[in-house]
């Protein structure tokens, strides 16, 4: 009997559900032993279900191509194969929330990569770098669920992570008001060019919905968790206006930021802010952190997507371009990928911080 924890993956046809599983081959804590998706692919191999529309360019894993597709809607049935599930499904916002609190409810904890609990107000929304201890709210969620070791955690949107670990970092120096602009690649809509073709060569100036994640949820994971109120307080600075625009590459998203400081840092300070710059995942060496969060590269051209998203196997965040403005105090280019760390890499990080936090653990 492995001693790997027994993982499912709701959603497991999509992009998300695909880089979840392609994320989980060999790892060392967890197994993907159960993968559920629409009732269309219910009853089909994993990989008859997928057939042409494996997205990544790692082949599919061998250990999963025979799982035979679950009905991700038969909860029960589903949560009764495994420890605990990652939730990649495409469905409406409340039926996602309906969903996974469904899950939950039967005392399997739930890690989401969707938006549609980031601001339930006791669901914790972690980067684990940055806001670990907000996972201590997962005890008023348990009280509202009436669940013992069932509940719901989710990872913020990919396009903040390009820039709100650096402005985490630089936290000491007093941001107060940053302007963001975003670049954002296909693949964050669950596309590829086979997919889109239009947006080979196009710019589209409008994603629905991700100015105000953008402004919002950097604020959500600097907030603080109120035991009055059992809930997580969203922070009030610094204030953020963000422009988010979809270009034509597949993996990265690319954030050009603008910020003022109520305390005047140096530019050798700001490198050194970021270069030190570790949290419990780098503490405690778990599987997927990268040794090193972020990095400043010093070439005036990075970072680039080409040379520079799969830093740190996709995981580490890479900053250029620091420099003074003369409207704000300083500006930079940050760097992430958005379908590894800003999506199933981050929860996969979620999870582990939660196993070795003592939330996720086997049923049995």
């Amino acid at each position: 009997m492995s001693e790997k924890l027994k993982v499912g993956i709701l959603g497991g046809t999509g992009m998300v559900g695909q880089r979840f599983i392609s994320l989980l081959e060999n790892h060392p804590w967890f197994e993907v032993t159960t993968i559920a998706a629409s009732p269309r692919s219910a009853g089909k191999t994993y990989e008859e279900a997928v057939g042409a529309r494996w997205k990544l360019d790692a082949p599919m894993p061998e250990a999963v191509k025979k799982i035979v597709v679950m009905n991700v809607n038969e909860v029960e049935k589903v949560a009764a194969e495994v420890d605990f599930v990652f939730s990649a499904v495409d469905m409406t916002k409340e039926e996602i929330k309906k969903i996974e609190e469904d899950y939950a409810k039967t005392e399997t904890p739930v890690v989401s990569n969707n938006s549609a609990h980031r601001w339930t107000p006791d669901v914790p929304m972690v980067v684990p770098e940055i806001n670990p201890k907000h996972m201590d709210v997962i005890r008023y969620q348990r009280e509202r669920l009436g669940t013992k070791r069932g509940f719901v955690a989710v990872k913020p949107n990919c396009s903040i992570q390009s820039y709100a670990p650096a402005l985490t970092a630089w936290k000491e120096f007093e941001p107060y008001e940053v302007v963001a602009t975003t670049y954002q690649a296909i693949s964050g809509a669950g596309k590829t060019f086979a997919d889109w073709p239009e947006m080979v060569g196009n710019i589209i100036p409008y994603i629905g919905g991700e100015e105000e994640k953008s402004e919002k949820e950097p604020l959500r994971i600097w907030g603080e968790l109120d035991d009055v109120k059992k809930e997580i307080v969203p922070a009030q600075s610094p204030v953020i206006t963000c422009q988010c625009i979809r270009v034509p590459v597949l993996n990265g998203h690319t954030a050009a930021v603008f910020v003022k400081f109520r305390k005047k840092p140096t530019k050798e300070q700001l490198i050194a802010a970021l270069e030190n710059f570790r949290g419990v995942p780098q503490e405690l060496s778990l599987p997927s952190a990268p040794k090193q969060f972020i990095r400043y590269l010093e070439e005036e051209n990075r970072p680039q997507v080409g040379l520079d998203v799969g830093y740190e196997k996709g995981m580490g965040i890479s900053v250029g371009r620091l420099r003074e403005d003369t409207v704000y105090d300083w500006k930079f280019i940050g760097l992430s990928h958005n379908t590894v760390r800003g999506a199933a890499g981050g929860a996969v990080l979620c999870a582990e911080l939660l196993k070795a936090q003592g939330y996720i653990a086997k049923k049995s």
